[in-house]
């Protein structure tokens, strides 16, 4: 009942052959130390920026997801391949692919919430000005557990956490790329909140910081437990965390907290629309 996964917090240049080289190393390294699900960060083979979209953008399947297809089968494993910046029919989208240890897609989540903000003298930005929304929930099955989907700022949105857990999701995986302002105030408070209403692991995947980048990356790749507990944690370099992610505490915590059978269904509700 218990699984290993591992975090790839990834340096990302701006040439994305070298970004996408070295992601798949570090795959093949965390598939020889036992991980059966391994996770890449938001926006892992081009810098993160509205001005580099279009310019870093590909098809699925392309060569990004090409790669990751062929190191998943290689590596016999469950890839999360963090996010791509997609092109479709003239759109963008913030997209993350899923692929099982046979090289097929198993799920494709393009970013529901765009990270459209403004904090004066801190941060601006506005994905909006070149992404266009994706409109689905992301889940697949594994042998270990049903895994939801989500990528940065779809953590803030509590609802879809929630629906995510109704449908039978244990683990939730948000590759992510907070910043400097927002990262050291919510980023690990978002994902403990997640995990503590929902009761459920939840894994967050940020690129590594990158000081002279134009968007600074807080990093931080975190597991928390569904005690709301943080078990695994990186600092702000490249590096590969390593968790057990283990049902049966899972299943004891609902056990001994009974939200989710307590629910007062009569009087509220969340609901999945499409």
């Amino acid at each position: 009942s218990a699984f290993r996964l591992a975090l790839i917090q990834l340096h990302v240049s701006a040439v994305k052959a070298d970004n996408l080289q070295r992601a798949c190393g570090l795959v093949r390294e965390a598939s020889a130390k036992g991980a059966k699900l391994v996770a890449l960060p938001e926006c892992f083979n081009s810098p993160y920026g509205t001005q580099y979209f279009k310019e870093y953008a590909e098809k699925i399947p392309g060569e990004s997801t090409q790669k990751l297809s062929e190191v998943a089968k290689e590596c016999s494993i469950y890839l999360i391949g963090g996010s791509i910046p997609e092109e479709d029919g003239g759109k963008l989208y913030n997209t993350c692919t899923v692929f099982g240890p046979d090289g097929a897609l198993l799920a494709k989540h393009r970013k529901v919430h765009l990270f459209d903000i403004n904090v004066p003298g801190k941060i601006q930005f506005k994905e909006s000005e070149t992404l266009s929304p994706g409109n689905s929930f992301s889940m697949f099955d594994t042998p270990y557990c049903k895994v939801g989907l989500g990528i940065c700022y779809d953590m803030r949105f509590a609802e879809m956490a929630q629906i995510y857990g109704q449908k039978g999701c244990q683990l939730l995986i948000y590759p992510g790329a907070f910043n400097m302002t927002t990262g050291p105030a919510h980023w690990e408070l978002l994902q403990r909140g997640r995990a503590v209403d929902n009761q459920l692991y939840v894994a967050t995947v940020s690129p590594a910081r990158d000081e002279k980048a134009s968007y600074v990356a807080w990093g931080h790749s975190t597991v928390v437990n569904p005690w709301g507990e943080v078990i695994a944690k990186a600092g702000a370099e490249e590096t590969v965390v390593y968790t057990d992610i283990d049902l049966k505490k899972l299943a004891e915590i609902r056990q001994q907290i009974p939200i989710l059978s307590q629910k007062r269904c009569d009087l509220y509700g969340v609901e999945m629309k499409k």
